[in-house]
C-alpha cells in the first residue's frame, strides 16, 4: 500500500474511527480482574492515540510529500548506485559535454496540478539514480518563443522532502506562473531533484566517496539532463538554485563551489554550518564539517566567486547566517540577507518566492 496513495489515508480514516468509537459502548462491559480491565481500557486509549497521530501524519504527508515511499520514512531508500572519488571538480576526469545526450521520458505527476512532469534519472558521472521535476514556465510552449533557451531554477528541497514538495507543498509553480504572464518574474524552467538519496541522511550536496556522490547529481547529472531534453544553456549566466532549510545550505553551497555552474542562489531559512542539520552526514566528521562550513568555503576560495547569494530567514532562523556570510564575502561575491517573519514551514517560504524570484530576475540572465 502506498504510503501517499488513497487507500492508505482512507484505511486510516476507518480504523481511527473504529478506535475512537469502539470503546463508547464497551468501555463499561469489559470483565475480568481489575488490572485486567485497567489495561485492556489504556491499551483503547493508546490505540486511539496511535491511530489519531498516524491519521494526522499521513495526511499531512500527503499535502506536503515529505517522504514518498516507506523506504524514505523508514530510512531504508537508497537511490546511490556507485560513488567513485571523482575529484575535486566532481567530474572524475570526464567532461559533462562530452557525454552521451540523455533523451528522457516525462510523465504527469499525481496530485499536483499544471505542467509539472517527473522522469527517473540515471546519473552517469554521480552514480545516483532518482526522481526529477520539471515544470516549464507559460512562455515555452508560446509560439513566439520557438526559437528561445530559457534560464533554469534548481530547486533543493530539505530533510525530510522531495521534489515534489517543492510544487505540492511551496507551490512554487502556482505562485510563479501568473507573475511570468505578467512580465513580473522572468520565465524559468523549475527543476527540483530528488535530495534524500541515503535514507533519511542528509548528503548536505557533497561528494562523499563510497557513501554518495550528491553535489555531482545536482551540478552535474540534472544539469546535463535538463540542457539535453529542454530549451535551456548550460551557461552558469543562465542557471541559478533555491532551497529551503537543509536544501537552502545546499543551494547556497552548490553555488559558492561551482560559480562555473551557478550566478545565483537563493537560501530560505539556511544556516552556513552542516552540523545544524542533526543527520547531516557531513557533519559526523569533524574535519568535513569544517571544510563545508559556507564561509570556510567562500574564504578557502581561490578568487571570490562571482555569484550573488539571497539568504533570508528570523533572526536565528537564516537572517544571522546571512550576516556573517556577508560579512566574509569579497568582490565579486554579493550577498543580500533579509530578515522575514513566518516561521521554519512551507507557507513562509512560498509566501518569498515573488520578491526572491524578482530578485533571480535580476541575477540569473536568459541565454
Amino acid at each position: 500500500m502506498s504510503l501517499t496513495g488513497t487507500p492508505l489515508f482512507v484505511t486510516a480514516i476507518v480504523l481511527t474511527a473504529i478506535a475512537v468509537l469502539l470503546p463508547l459502548p464497551l468501555w463499561s462491559k469489559v470483565r475480568g480482574p481489575a488490572v485486567v480491565r485497567g489495561l485492556t481500557r489504556v491499551l483503547m486509549m493508546v490505540f486511539a492515540q496511535a491511530t489519531a497521530i498516524a491519521l494526522v501524519f499521513i495526511g499531512l504527508n500527503q499535502q506536503m510529500n515529505f517522504y514518498t515511499s516507506w523506504g524514505d520514512l523508514l530510512g531504508t531508500g537508497t537511490y546511490v548506485t556507485a560513488a567513485p572519488d571523482l575529484g575535486p571538480d566532481g567530474l572524475g576526469g570526464k567532461k559533462a559535454e562530452a557525454e552521451p545526450k540523455v533523451r528522457q521520458e516525462f510523465t504527469p505527476v499525481e496530485g499536483v496540478p499544471g505542467r509539472v512532469r517527473k522522469t527517473e534519472l540515471d546519473g552517469k558521472i554521480s552514480g545516483v539514480r532518482g526522481e526529477v521535476m520539471v515544470w516549464l514556465p507559460p512562455q515555452y510552449d508560446d509560439p513566439a518563443y520557438k526559437d528561445k533557451k530559457f534560464p533554469v531554477i534548481e530547486l533543493i528541497p530539505g530533510i525530510p522532502g522531495t521534489g515534489k514538495s517543492w510544487f505540492q507543498g511551496v507551490k512554487a509553480h502556482e505562485v510563479l506562473e501568473p507573475l511570468m504572464k505578467s512580465g513580473k518574474v522572468q520565465p524559468f524552467i523549475l527543476v527540483s531533484p530528488r535530495a534524500m538519496l541515503v535514507g533519511n541522511g542528509d548528503s548536505g550536496c557533497a561528494n562523499l566517496p563510497g557513501k554518495v556522490n550528491a553535489d555531482s547529481w545536482f551540478s552535474v547529472d540534472v544539469r546535463k539532463m535538463v540542457v539535453d531534453n529542454f530549451r535551456a544553456s548550460d551557461e552558469a549566466r543562465t542557471w541559478g538554485v533555491a532551497g529551503y532549510s537543509a536544501g537552502a545550505y545546499c543551494a547556497a553551497k552548490l553555488a559558492v563551489a561551482h560559480p562555473d555552474r551557478y550566478s545565483a542562489a537563493v537560501s530560505l531559512s539556511g544556516y552556513n554550518d552542516p552540523g545544524q542539520e542533526p543527520s547531516s552526514l557531513v557533519a559526523q566528521d569533524p574535519e568535513l564539517r569544517r571544510t563545508h562550513n559556507l564561509k570556510a568555503l567562500l574564504q578557502a576560495a581561490p578568487t571570490p566567486p562571482a555569484v550573488a547569494l539571497w539568504m533570508s530567514g528570523a533572526e536565528q532562523d537564516g537572517y544571522l547566517s546571512g550576516m556573517d556570510l556577508k560579512a566574509v564575502a569579497k568582490t565579486p561575491t554579493v550577498v543580500h540577507a533579509e530578515k522575514v517573519t513566518g516561521g521554519h514551514n512551507l507557507d513562509s517560504w512560498s509566501k518569498q518566492l515573488p520578491q526572491t524570484f524578482g530578485w533571480l530576475s535580476q541575477k540569473v540572465k536568459a541565454p
